[in-house]
C-alpha cells in the first residue's frame, strides 16, 4: 500500500513539476528567448514584462485616446493605434511590442507587406488564443490551406459582378426606405440636424439582410443585432490575457457571448434548413448570397462524387455570419466617412452631385450608370485611404522567415498598421493627410506607383472577397442621396474615430440636411 502511494506521489509531483515547467516557458522563458532574437536581428523593442508584456500600456493608451477627441488636422492614429504609434515613434518602422507573453512586429515597408500578403501560404491568420475570441464569425477570413482554397472557390460565383447584378434592387430598395424617412422628417427649404450614422448602419444591415437570406431578411435583422454586440464582447477579449479554461467559467460576459452564438446559429440554421428544403422539392434556387452559395455548394459536391469537397451546413452558417458582419461594417463606415469628408470638402460634394445628376438625372441608378461615375469612384477610393475599414491587419509565420534584411523567428505576431501605411508621407507626399481624390484619377497602381500600400481590403490571394458587393453598394448609397439632399457638417458634431474592428465615429455623424 505504501508503495502505491509513493507511486501516487511521484506522479503528482511529476504532472505538477512538468505544468510548472510549461507555464514558466510560457509565462517568461519562451518570451525572454525571443527578446533575445529579435534584438540580436536589429529590431528595437520594449523589453518583456512577465505576463502582460505591453497589455496594460495598450490598454491605457486606447482608453486615453478615446477621452479626448481630435481635430481634423490631427493624426488619426493618435487616436485609433496610439501605443503601436508611439512604439514605432520610439523604436523604429520595423519594431516590437508584446501582447501579453506573444511577441508583435510591425510591419510598415510596403515591400515587407507585399510579401506577407501575397505569400499566405507562409504567412497565416492569427487564431485567437481564447476559443470566445472565435465566436463572431470563423467562415473564409480564418481559413487556411486546403480549406479556405475550398471555400473561396464555393463562395466566388456569389460574388461575380454577373451575380451582384440581381442584387442592385435590393441595394436599391434599402437605400430608398432611409431616404424616404429622411424625406418625412427633413422640412422643405431649411437645413435640419439628423445624426445620419444609425440610419446608414440600419441601411446597410437591411442590404446584408436582404441580399444574404432573400424573403427571410426580417430574420436577418436578428442576426445583425446579435453579431454587432459580440463584436464588442471580441474587442474586450483581444485586449486581455487568455488564461487557459478560463473560458469555461459562468462570468456574465462568458454565459451572454454562448447565448448570442446559440441564437445566430439557431437562426441562420432554421434559413438554411428551409431554403435547402425547398431546393430538394425542385424550387429554383434564388439569387441571394445564400441561394447561390448552396447551389455552388451542391454543384461542388455533386461534380467529385462526395460531401467531402463541400462544406457542411456548419460551415455554411460560418460563412453566412461572416457575409453579415464583415459586409454591413464595411459598408456602412466607408459611408458615413464619404459624408462626412464630402462636409469637410463642398467642392467634391458639388462635382460628385453634378456627375450623378448628368448620368441618372433623377432616375433609379443602374449599373452601366454606375460603372460610369469616375468621380464618384475617386472619392470612395480616398475615403478608404484616409479612413480603412480596419485599421490593421495582422499575419503569423510559423517557420523563420527573411523579410527584406528582417530575418524573423518563427511563431511572430506580425501587424500591418494599414492607417500609417495609407498616411505614410514617404509614400503618399507631403500632402498625405488631406483629402485629394484626385491622386486616384488614373486609378490605384498609378497613385501608389506601382507600390503595395493601398490596401483598404488587404491584398494578395487572400484580398477581400466582398469588395466589388460592398463598392456596388457605396455607389449606390452615395449617388442616391446626393440626388436628394445636400449636407454639411453641424456645429454638434465631434470628430472622433475609434475602432470596434472597423473605424467608427464615436460620438455619431450629426449633419446639416437640406434636401434639394
Amino acid at each position: 500500500m505504501e508503495i502505491l502511494y509513493n507511486i501516487i506521489s511521484a506522479i503528482c509531483v511529476a504532472i505538477l513539476l512538468v505544468n510548472t515547467w510549461r507555464v514558466l516557458n510560457w509565462a517568461w522563458f519562451r518570451p525572454k528567448k525571443f527578446e533575445k532574437c529579435l534584438r540580436q536581428r536589429g529590431l528595437k523593442g520594449n523589453a518583456y514584462k512577465i505576463l502582460y508584456g505591453d497589455l496594460n500600456e495598450l490598454k491605457k493608451s486606447i482608453v486615453n485616446a478615446k477621452i479626448r477627441p481630435i481635430n481634423f488636422s490631427d493624426d488619426i492614429a493618435q487616436r485609433l493605434i496610439p501605443f503601436f504609434l508611439n512604439a514605432i515613434n520610439k523604436n523604429g518602422k520595423s519594431s516590437f511590442v508584446w501582447l501579453g507573453p506573444y511577441p508583435i512586429v510591425l510591419i510598415t515597408d510596403p515591400e515587407h507587406v507585399k510579401e506577407i500578403l501575397t505569400k499566405n501560404y507562409v504567412y497565416q491568420k492569427q487564431t485567437h488564443p481564447n476559443p470566445l475570441g472565435k465566436l463572431l464569425a470563423q467562415g473564409l477570413v480564418s481559413l487556411e490551406g486546403d480549406k479556405w482554397a475550398k471555400h473561396r472557390k464555393i463562395i466566388n460565383p456569389a460574388f461575380h459582378v454577373e451575380k451582384l447584378k440581381h442584387m442592385l434592387p435590393a441595394f436599391f430598395l434599402s437605400c430608398s426606405e432611409m431616404l424616404n424617412k429622411w424625406e418625412k422628417i427633413i422640412p422643405n427649404e431649411t437645413s435640419f440636424e439628423l445624426d445620419v450614422w444609425p440610419d446608414l448602419q440600419i441601411m446597410t444591415s437591411e442590404v446584408i439582410s436582404r441580399t444574404a437570406f432573400g424573403s427571410s431578411y426580417e430574420e436577418g435583422r436578428i442576426v445583425f443585432e446579435l453579431q454587432k454586440e459580440q463584436a464588442e464582447y471580441v474587442m474586450e477579449i483581444g485586449r486581455s490575457i487568455y488564461i487557459p479554461g478560463s473560458r469555461f467559467l459562468p462570468t456574465k460576459r462568458n454565459k451572454r457571448m454562448l447565448e448570442i452564438e446559440k441564437q445566430v446559429q439557431t437562426t441562420i440554421r432554421r434559413i438554411i434548413d428551409r431554403r435547402l428544403k425547398a431546393m430538394e422539392e425542385g424550387e429554383t434556387s434564388k439569387d441571394d448570397l445564400l441561394g447561390i452559395l448552396l447551389e455552388s455548394n451542391m454543384k461542388e459536391i455533386k461534380q467529385h462524387g462526395s460531401k467531402d469537397f463541400g462544406m457542411t451546413t456548419t460551415e455554411v452558417i460560418e460563412e453566412c455570419k461572416l457575409f453579415y458582419f464583415a459586409g454591413q461594417e464595411t459598408t456602412s463606415v466607408l459611408l458615413i466617412w464619404t459624408m462626412i469628408l464630402l462636409c469637410l470638402h463642398p467642392q467634391w460634394q458639388v462635382r460628385a452631385r453634378e456627375e450623378v445628376l448628368q448620368v441618372f438625372r433623377n432616375e433609379k441608378p443602374d449599373l452601366e450608370g454606375l460603372s460610369r461615375l469616375k468621380i464618384v469612384t475617386m472619392i470612395l477610393y480616398e475615403t478608404l485611404r484616409l479612413f480603412p475599414p480596419l485599421p490593421v491587419f495582422s499575419r503569423k509565420n510559423k517557420e523563420e522567415v527573411k523579410l527584406g534584411k528582417l530575418h524573423v523567428p518563427g511563431g511572430v505576431l506580425l501587424v500591418i498598421p494599414t492607417i500609417l501605411i495609407h498616411y505614410d508621407k514617404e509614400i503618399w507626399g507631403e500632402d498625405a493627410k488631406e483629402f485629394k481624390p484626385e491622386r486616384f484619377s488614373e486609378g490605384v497602381s498609378k497613385a501608389t506607383n506601382g507600390q503595395f500600400s493601398y490596401i483598404p481590403f488587404s491584398g494578395g490571394p487572400r484580398v477581400c472577397i466582398g469588395q466589388n458587393f460592398a463598392m456596388m453598394e457605396a455607389k449606390m448609397a452615395i449617388a442616391m442621396i446626393l440626388q436628394k439632399f445636400s449636407f454639411e457638417l453641424s456645429p454638434s458634431y465631434t470628430h472622433a474615430p475609434f475602432a470596434i474592428i472597423t473605424i467608427h465615429p464615436q460620438y455619431g455623424a450629426p449633419l446639416l440636411m437640406r434636401k434639394l
